[in-house]
């Protein structure tokens, strides 16, 4: 045991679980833990401009790093402009975890004292309470529990100013070990045994997959099978393999009979509902969720584990059980030519999304916003490696996208980040820019400026007699508030320059903003 207060307790803590990045805005409550961090080797800070921006970072760096994001944020308002980005990570199912003061209240003489813990549902997996500095490494062991069991999603630690301050004596506890297991062997089994039986099977994925895969790559091959994906499973397999069908897009007929016509489906990470599909269709589901396997009935077989070993073990029983299936592609590159073919692309945006697709390497990370550009990409951005497609999760987060991807660049610095963002939302946190200027973030943004929220703009016109209101907006010049910043500032005009700009910026030391100015377009979706 040692004596120390409560924010070298919690430093300390967090050291021994292996965070190296914190991510925060410093301020009263807090002193001793950012002092603690000073102290700390091997610990970066990142301040952000915004507390809102700590848990968009943090969700970004846990969603690609393979480690929880960390994220300290003042009491009260400082927390609650944290919320936003936790409900986003809450959905996109990322290991957050948040520490902050313990009173988010105002406090009322003759009232009782508001109970902040009881709040905490709607955007956290667990949350607790240190109420000395004793307890705090007991908490933060609990706390990477919860973030490295299933099903990952945000933790809240309160550590009030009182017990920062406070010192005593605190024994800290080692980090606890966390081994994934395979599903149930005889499930397994029975699975294999279900594709290799199987006329026409299919392989869907979601996110969940990501670390499977190569296995997914070998259990598709071996069965002749296709592939469709989630947004975020979109990479798993690479979209230029041709058993890809890229991601499942129900009003694309053509894709949504092929996967119709499949007898047996292998669902694996992924949240999509296929409880319409039992009727016709095996439904072989794995997920590490136990409470998703169980959500809606949607599978034929539920099978609970970690999906890369899930999937060894199935590969295994699938290779004893049968012989591998020719791969009959002709359908699937028919679909694909016809999905990605000239007549089903809009103009300009297929155009520069082929620039994006061009000038983004394999590996790098496209990071999708609220805006046209966003939505087209989830159809017709080609993503060739996994976790190579981020969005703002099921929550539609307007403005998150930009502080998502320097948490998304701080945590894979190997692989290119690439923002799109229309220019209503960036603004909501652009002010990041000089958080990725101070710390050399090399974060690429294309904002596409037809000044105005676009998608609202655009329904106001078509669906309300044109009463347009709010929605036309005055912007900076995107370019000249870049270099503002000590950053590169590019105008591009069309598809090529646009091409030419992202190329560039991905090799460049520096952020780069990439103004784009269009013209109000045909609402696709």
């Amino acid at each position: 045991m040692s004596r120390m207060n409560g924010g070298e307790a919690l430093v300390r803590s967090l050291h021994a679980h292996g965070v190296e990045v914190v991510f925060g805005l410093p301020g009263a409550g807090q002193y001793e833990a950012i002092d603690a961090i000073y102290q700390q080797e091997g610990m970066r800070y990142i301040t952000t401009r915004n507390e809102q921006a700590i848990s968009y970072m943090a969700d970004g760096y846990a969603r690609v790093s393979g480690k929880p994001g960390v994220g300290i944020a003042v009491e009260g308002p400082g927390f609650f402009n944290t919320t936003a980005g936790l409900a986003t990570a809450f959905a996109q199912s990322s290991p957050v975890l948040l520490i902050t003061g313990d009173h988010h209240g105002v406090t009322v003489p003759g009232r009782p004292r508001h109970d902040s813990l009881n709040d905490y549902g709607a955007y956290s997996k667990w949350a607790a309470r240190a109420n000395s500095p004793a307890e705090i490494p007991g908490l933060v062991r609990e706390a990477f529990r919860q973030l490295n069991t299933p099903r990952k999603r945000p933790v809240i630690l309160e550590v009030g100013p009182d017990v920062f301050r406070a010192e005593e004596e605190v024994r800290l506890v080692e980090a606890e070990s966390f081994s994934p297991v395979a599903g149930d062997a005889g499930q397994l089994e029975h699975a294999a045994r279900l594709l290799a039986e199987a006329k026409r099977p299919l392989v869907w994925v979601g996110a969940g997959a990501s670390e499977g895969a190569p296995l997914v790559r070998k259990i598709a091959e071996h069965l002749g099978s296709p592939v469709v994906s989630s947004r975020s499973g979109k990479g798993i397999l690479p979209a230029r393999h041709p058993l890809s069908l890229g991601m499942f897009e129900a009003r694309f007929k053509p894709l949504k009979d092929r996967v119709d016509e499949c007898d047996v489906i292998l669902a694996v990470g992924t949240a999509t509902d296929m409880s319409g599909r039992l009727a016709t269709q095996t439904v072989i589901r794995i997920d590490d969720d136990p409470d998703e396997i169980g959500l809606d009935g949607a599978h034929t077989l539920g099978i609970a584990g970690d999906a890369a070993l899930s999937l060894d073990v199935l590969h295994n029983r699938l290779t004893g059980l049968s012989d591998p299936q020719p791969n009959v592609t002709e359908d699937i590159q028919a679909i694909n030519t016809h999905r990605f073919g000239p007549a089903e692309q809009l103009q300009p945006q297929g155009a520069f999304m082929d620039a994006l697709r061009t000038a983004i390497p394999d590996e790098g990370i496209l990071v999708g916003g609220m805006n046209q550009m966003g939505y087209y990409s989830r159809n017709y951005y080609h993503c060739q490696s996994p976790r190579g497609y981020q969005t703002s999760s099921h929550h539609g987060t307007l403005g998150s996208v930009f502080p998502v991807g320097i948490g998304l660049q701080i945590g894979r610095p190997d692989r290119p980040v690439v923002v799109v963002s229309g220019d209503g939302g960036i603004l909501y946190n652009l002010q990041e820019l000089a958080t990725a200027m101070k710390y050399g973030v090399n974060l690429v943004t294309v904002v596409f400026n037809d000044n105005a929220y676009g998608n609202v703009w655009r329904a106001q016109v078509e669906e309300f007699d044109g009463h347009v209101i709010g929605t036309e907006l005055h912007n900076p010049d995107f370019v000249k508030l870049a270099e503002a910043y000590g950053a590169r500032g590019v105008l591009a005009e069309d598809a090529d320059q646009l091409q030419a700009a992202v190329g560039e910026a991905v090799a460049a030391d520096t952020p780069t903003v990439i103004e784009v100015p269009v013209e109000p377009w045909e609402r696709r979706y």
